[in-house]
């Protein structure tokens, strides 16, 4: 690794730190002013779906931990929870929103989630009529701050600055070690790496983005985001991948040893749903000449 390789990598991640700090700030206001995460009952209902994945798709893990817990308890119905976590990026719209180069990418990245979450979550309900809830039940522990995060008993100072600057400087860490990889691979294999990855990532790379995606640490979405932003992997790849990137709401489910079959299920039909989608992008970028 040349040490232009690794000055390239740490201006580019330090370029964005200010942005990423700013957004976890503005985030951490809007979570604490709002009640969006206080109301058990909005995913109940005919427009659950709908709801779940507009909610879901707001740049915050919170969310889908309490659709888990809500889900796990038997409030909210299989569909909704899905459409809740296709809709879910962890991380990644965060970083997108910190490279003005990438707003491009945002909308469809959005439109393309809630589509396919709105749809596979109206159709499993549908399948899955039958399905009985539970009367919404409010307890103490079903309180989910942003990204999980107690900050019961601390202050303002704390809330509102330290822990997101704790944050931003995390992913922020994270970002300088994929630039850092993606830069000394490019700068090793040069152009036979970006060829190798048209010829054949289209249809391959969504097998791994969707894997990666399972992983229930934002880490697997700033990798996902980072290796996007470096056209490491394609759109298709990056929107696949972001479809099983369901955070810590996975974590949520399989606390809960009993339903081991159907969390199961759950991840083999975020997989499924991932690869999908993510072929099905990049097939329909390559037909248009895009890639």
């Amino acid at each position: 690794m040349t040490w232009e390789v690794i000055g390239d990598a740490v201006l580019d991640t330090l370029k964005i730190f200010p942005f990423l700090l700013l957004i976890y700030v503005l985030i951490e206001i809007l979570e604490h002013r709002t009640s969006l995460t206080q109301n058990k009952t909005i995913l109940q209902g005919g427009l659950a779906p709908l709801i779940g994945s507009a909610t879901g798709i707001i740049p915050q893990c919170g969310f889908s931990v309490m659709a888990a817990k809500l889900y796990d308890r038997g409030f909210i119905r299989t569909g909704t929870l899905l459409a809740v976590f296709i809709a879910t990026s962890d991380e990644a719209l965060i970083i997108l929103l910190s490279q003005l180069n990438m707003a491009g990418s945002i909308m469809p990245l959005i439109l393309i989630k809630i589509t396919v979450a709105v749809g596979v979550g109206y159709l499993v309900n549908f399948i899955m009529s039958n399905e009985k809830l539970e009367e919404v039940r409010l307890t103490a522990d079903m309180h989910i701050p942003s990204c999980g995060t107690d900050h019961t008993g601390k202050s303002d100072l704390q809330v509102f600055l330290i822990a997101p600057l704790v944050h931003a400087l995390k992913i922020t860490l994270y970002l300088l070690i994929i630039n850092l990889v993606l830069g000394a691979v490019m700068d090793v294999a040069g152009e036979s790496i970006e060829s190798a990855m048209l010829i054949g990532g289209a249809f391959w790379q969504p097998l791994i983005t969707g894997l990666l995606g399972l992983i229930p640490n934002c880490a697997s979405s700033v990798i996902l985001t980072g290796s996007y932003i470096n056209h490491g992997i394609l759109f298709g790849s990056f929107v696949g991948g972001l479809c099983s990137n369901a955070g810590l709401g996975l974590v949520v489910l399989f606390k809960n040893p009993k339903k081991i079959k159907r969390n199961v299920l759950l991840v083999v039909a975020l997989y499924v749903v991932a690869v999908v989608v993510g072929i099905a992008v990049n097939g329909v970028m390559m037909l248009a000449g895009m890639i």
